[in-house]
């Protein structure tokens, strides 16, 4: 089997690109400690709050965040059981489930969400152009779109 290894270049990229999601994924968290939220909590409760009815499928959720069914069952029952969302059944599917945000989970993110977005600004933002942010745009934009065209994971 050929090995297409990273050139120089592209093994920094990656390595770099790498490096920053980790480091500042934690310096986020950080900055929420004061809220009542962890970083994945209100990455959760933003994703929620950006749909029309505060909801969206469970699976859908996962797919959303990269999580596998397991982790996102988990973190929502937390989050369930501290009141800032809830499960409810799909009346489409009788095995389906949504997740939604309760009105304490809105109250949650409305509070944390200044500190948030200024250390986003802080930390991330502000240390761009608008054309590096454009091109940061489409560049995870392309990404994406092709993470969301591979085919489900299939269960172990």
């Amino acid at each position: 089997m050929s090995v297409n290894w990273l050139s120089d270049r592209e093994r920094a990229a990656w390595r770099n690109l790498s490096l920053m999601n980790l480091q500042l994924a934690a310096v986020l968290s950080r900055d929420l400690a004061g809220s009542d939220l962890s970083y994945q909590d209100y990455v959760v409760l933003a994703h929620l709050s950006d749909q029309d009815e505060g909801r969206v499928r469970m699976h859908e959720l996962g797919a959303s965040l990269g999580w596998e069914k397991s982790r996102v069952s988990h973190h929502v029952a937390r989050m369930e059981g501290r009141g800032l969302v809830r499960r409810e059944r799909c009346p489409s599917d009788g095995r389906g489930w949504f997740v939604a945000v309760t009105p304490d989970g809105r109250s949650a993110i409305a509070a944390a969400a200044p500190g948030h977005v200024a250390a986003v600004r802080r930390h991330f933002i502000d240390l761009l152009s608008p054309t590096q942010i454009g091109h940061l745009d489409r560049i995870a934009s392309t990404v994406l779109a092709h993470l969301a065209a591979l085919p489900p994971n299939p269960a172990p």
